[in-house]
């Protein structure tokens, strides 16, 4: 960890969590938690596998198939929370952002990176979370027009360490992710 009185390198700390989350299998912020709300009301959360994490842009991303309840939430609200903990660092890291659903040609790009066995994950029939008659009665087809990047923009980014002493801060896109030290 860095200076602990310095909010620009404890923000770095997180992005080089982030970004190694994005490299490196491994790494506990591989698969963050993440949150959304049904068009119900009722709150959603679920392991996702983090793609990119551009501190420069204020975003991160996730790739999902189109028929899934998250794709159906963030239609209705397009708002997620994503939560990460590194044990070994006693970093928590939540984020809440606006997410943009990208498909289609503006996803090609994406699409060619992901490994050819990786492609089964997008084309599940019958679609994620229909009922089925048996515990195998799905098929796995790739299919590119199932394919969806979600465009997590970071409105807020909520930092805490758990050593000691405690230490939290807060960092808005409003404010340029200035940062504010906050009671933990």
């Amino acid at each position: 960890m860095s200076d602990p009185g310095d909010l620009a390198a404890f923000l770095g700390d997180a992005w080089q969590h982030l970004s190694r989350g994005v490299a490196d299998a491994k790494a506990p912020a591989r698969t963050p938690t993440f949150a959304t709300v049904s068009p119900e009301g009722r709150p959603e959360a679920r392991t996702v596998v983090l793609r990119r994490a551009a501190q420069s842009a204020g975003e991160v991303e996730v790739h999902t198939d189109t028929q899934t309840a998250k794709v159906r939430a963030l239609r209705a609200c397009p708002f997620a929370a994503l939560h990460v903990w590194v044990p070994r660092a006693k970093l928590q890291i939540r984020l809440s952002t606006a997410v943009t659903l990208l498909s289609g040609e503006d996803v090609e790009a994406e699409w060619n990176k992901v490994p050819q066995g990786s492609r089964i994950s997008y084309g599940t029939e019958p679609a994620p979370g229909t009922p089925i008659a048996g515990v195998h009665a799905y098929e796995k087809p790739p299919q590119r027009a199932r394919f969806m990047v979600l465009r997590c923009q970071i409105e807020d980014m909520d930092l805490v360490h758990l050593g000691e002493p405690h230490r939290r801060a807060r960092y808005l896109r409003a404010d340029g992710f200035a940062g504010t030290w906050v009671a933990p």
